[in-house]
């Protein structure tokens, strides 16, 4: 097919030879299987923040670093060149993401490169070398339930110890990928989790415990559906509280319960630290909207 305008400019650069075809277009990106030499990756278009549909995007960004000062002034004040900066440091996200996450091997599809808003990345296959399924189009039995179940929880503790939640993570986002056996082995599915741009830190970003409550909660709503024992689990608050405490690693051994304090709640006390937290945030905006004495600003 004919490369679509984003793309020509890779095409131009060598990175990619020939677009195959168009494999879906979301809410966040449109995605094309192309081909680079001998082999088929994927390549994600990145929309513009006018033409995407993700609401909630003020929950995700929170706290994320930005390198330039002058960058994170502008997007403090919501000038045109600001917005901009955030759309880049938005689509760039999921680079950082992956990389990250892929260095402490957890299974996502790896990345090749990121170039004028589009991201290369490999193209995860089912056992045929087509486009994975998502998890939402497959049916399981309850082992196969309980095993998948399993292995994303270990994921999801994994991506954690690398200081990063999903944030969005659910069975609209992991594909059912299929790995080879090596010699006479036969190959095995495993999920591989895709959807990045979200990802939050979870030592920097206030919503971080009630985002990983929540992808772990879609994992056992999802899953729970072919293994009805999954829907008493309650791993979300354990690996929370594990890891608050200091306690999570990827060998830690979970069990599924979590016992809820009933002690009472110091309401004047919470009240105080949401006081305190706003008061730190309105200085925080106000520092960045001054700008530096001394220094020249385009």
């Amino acid at each position: 097919m004919k490369a679509p305008p984003r793309l020509q400019t890779l095409v131009e650069e060598g990175l990619i030879d020939t677009v195959v075809r168009q494999l879906m277009s979301g809410k966040e990106a449109m995605v094309f299987v192309v081909r680079c030499g001998d082999e088929t990756r994927c390549a994600k278009i990145y929309k513009e923040a006018t033409h995407r549909s993700f609401r909630q995007a003020v929950d995700y960004t929170e706290n994320r670093k930005v390198k330039n000062s002058r960058s994170a002034r502008a997007m403090a004040k919501g000038s045109k060149f600001g917005r901009q900066e955030q759309e880049a440091a938005w689509q760039s996200a999921e680079v950082d993401a992956l990389y990250r996450l892929a260095a402490a091997g957890v299974r996502v599809p790896k990345p090749f490169n990121f170039f004028d808003g589009v991201l290369l990345m490999e193209l995860v296959t089912d056992t045929h070398g087509d486009a994975a399924p998502r998890l939402n189009d497959v049916a399981f039995t309850s082992e196969q339930a309980l095993q998948h179940h399993a292995t994303l929880i270990a994921e999801v503790v994994r991506m954690l110890c690398a200081g990063v939640v999903h944030g969005d993570l659910s069975e609209f986002n992991i594909l059912l990928a299929h790995i080879p056996g090596e010699g006479d082995l036969p190959g095995v599915d495993e999920p591989v989790i895709i959807d990045l741009p979200q990802a939050v830190d979870a030592a920097g970003n206030n919503h971080a415990q009630r985002m990983l409550l929540r992808d772990v909660g879609n994992l056992r709503n999802f899953f729970g559906q072919f293994a009805p024992g999954l829907l008493k689990t309650d791993y979300g608050p354990e690996i929370w509280s594990l890891y608050q405490a200091g306690l999570l690693s990827n060998e830690t051994a979970l069990t599924g319960r979590f016992e809820r304090s009933t002690a009472d709640v110091n309401m004047a006390a919470v009240l105080r630290e949401i006081d305190d937290a706003h008061d730190e945030e309105m200085a925080r905006r106000s520092r960045m909207a001054t700008p530096a004495v001394g220094v020249g600003l385009s």
